[in-house]
């Protein structure tokens, strides 16, 4: 009954069959079939369905905090008593820029307290790695903050704050990144993703309409196109740029400054898991002597 109570579970936090399948990889005919099952196995209908939507009846509200309480004990069963006794796989997700950036430093200190754990590294553009949490095919992720809530049942710790700058040509002149974006050739940092929206709107706060020569999504690319002249771009202080000391020039953006939020994600079922929180501790203390070196 484990798969039903998920399922369960599952179409409660989205209102619909169909909704829950989709985020958790069920057609909507499962769903309804593992709801069914579950019903006749109880002896009680769990929800009033009403066109489309399916809304808990009063017997639903009374089952749903066992449900999630049952879940929560199964899932403790597998926890080992001491942290060198952790096995099996834990899969993280990362941005490109955290994999290449503190996430090493995080899994030698994962490693040195569970040395019997396999990290599998999930790489994503934040929102999907984090439909990926929702949906438990990952155990965690550190994307970017969005600019919307998160689903009810995740959990979020802040980890940095990274300021964006311009970056520039070393033969470009100027130390105006409000004159250097309206003049020169624009890198921009893809619109779609949670970083490049935080661009497109500095931009129109500063009512900016730069020249786009090319739009991409890979801070590190970004990089490597502004060092080879294609033109200038606003990206944030992360990344193996920072390492191997990139061909550019670094304009501070000064009052003008905003940042990119980065954050563990997980859903709140884990959080007070051994695991997570271990994981939690070595991402916390990576970041904080990161933030304490610059």
């Amino acid at each position: 009954m484990l798969r039903e109570l998920k399922t369960f579970i599952a179409v409660t936090q989205d209102g619909t069959f169909a909704a829950a399948g989709q985020r958790i990889g069920l057609t909507q005919s499962a769903v309804s079939a593992q709801i069914r099952g579950l019903e006749d196995y109880l002896g009680m209908t769990l929800f009033d369905r009403t066109g489309r939507s399916a809304v808990l009846n009063a017997a639903g509200s009374r089952i749903l905090p066992m449900a999630e309480q049952i879940l929560e004990i199964f899932a403790s069963m597998s926890q080992p008593e001491s942290l060198g006794d952790f096995r099996g796989v834990i899969k993280i997700g990362a941005i490109s820029t955290f994999q290449t950036g503190l996430l090493p430093q995080v899994l030698v200190k994962l490693h040195q307290s569970a040395p019997a754990l396999e990290t599998k590294l999930v790489p994503g553009v934040s929102f999907n790695l984090l439909t990926q949490v929702d949906a438990g095919n990952i155990d965690l992720a550190i994307v970017i903050k969005p600019g919307f809530p998160l689903a009810k049942d995740l959990h979020s710790e802040t980890l940095a704050r990274e300021p964006f700058v311009l970056i520039a040509p070393t033969h470009l002149q100027g130390e105006d990144p409000i004159a250097l974006l309206r003049e020169q050739p624009f890198i921009r940092y893809d619109r779609t993703s949670f970083g490049g929206r935080m661009v497109s709107q500095f931009l129109r706060s500063q009512r900016l309409e730069p020249k786009v020569a090319l739009e991409i999504d890979e801070i590190d690319a970004i990089v490597k196109m502004v060092e080879n002249g294609l033109g200038v771009a606003l990206v944030p202080l992360a990344g193996l740029w920072l390492e191997r000391k990139a061909n550019l020039r670094v304009v501070s953006l000064d009052e003008l400054t905003f940042h990119r939020e980065l954050i563990l994600v997980m859903r709140h079922a884990n959080r007070q898991s051994p695991l997570h929180m271990l994981i939690g501790r070595c991402l916390h203390d990576v970041a904080q002597t990161s933030l304490s070196h610059q």
